[in-house]
């Protein structure tokens, strides 16, 4: 039985659940839920919030694609996503499985405070719960690493980390580290498993 993470209210089955989002919550959504219930109403051919959203997407990305190409010289290899909507491979069967392990993430110096509200329950797939910043939940199949940082706005390469706005690149402007159990992984393959330490660390050069 689905709740809703922004009001509380409980719902029979998914459908009911999103119909609900896109009806009540529609300015609140994030990027996960935004696309799911646009999945929901190209299902039943309904507009929803679907094609603004879309829309407002596209320009942003191609303002973000000016800006990595014409100012900051596109440095690094590779797209480095910056949103769950980009990721390689989303997961499968939500609620069908619950394991946990743990994250650290420290840039420039300062670990980022995971047991903000903003990274609480930011995915239903993936997140963190309770006001613990440490210890991840994951209740879903195939939830990689790529996937797991896009939730919290964090994109992430074998070679790059974005966030904040900034993209920091090994052997450019930082020293990137994304390791899981004290090994470098890529992160669009990883697929994370219980009691799975992560670390991402970034040191500005």
């Amino acid at each position: 039985m689905p709740d809703c993470d922004h009001c509380g209210d409980s719902f029979d089955d998914e459908t009911a659940y999103l119909a609900h989002l896109d009806a009540e919550h529609a300015d609140e959504l994030r990027a996960i839920e935004r696309r799911r219930v646009e999945e929901l109403n190209a299902d039943e051919g309904g507009i929803g919030t679907g094609p603004l959203v879309l829309g407002g997407v596209v320009v942003a990305a191609a303002v973000l694609v000016a800006y990595l190409v014409l100012v900051a010289g596109g440095t690094g290899s590779g797209s480095v996503p910056d949103s769950v909507e980009q990721v390689a491979q989303e997961p499968t069967d939500t609620g069908s499985v619950h394991y946990h392990g743990t994250m650290e993430i420290v840039v420039a110096g300062d670990p980022v405070d995971l047991s903000r509200d903003r990274y609480q329950f930011a995915d239903r797939g993936f997140h963190f719960e309770g006001g613990d910043g440490e210890r991840w939940h994951a209740h879903a199949r195939g939830v990689t690493l790529e996937y797991a940082l896009s939730t919290l706005d964090i994109g992430a390469t074998t070679d790059s980390v974005w966030y904040d706005g900034t993209r920091y690149t090994d052997g450019g402007n930082a020293n990137v580290t994304l390791a899981v159990n004290g090994e470098s992984v890529n992160p669009k393959e990883y697929v994370l498993r219980e009691g799975d330490v992560v670390r991402v660390v970034v040191r500005p050069s």
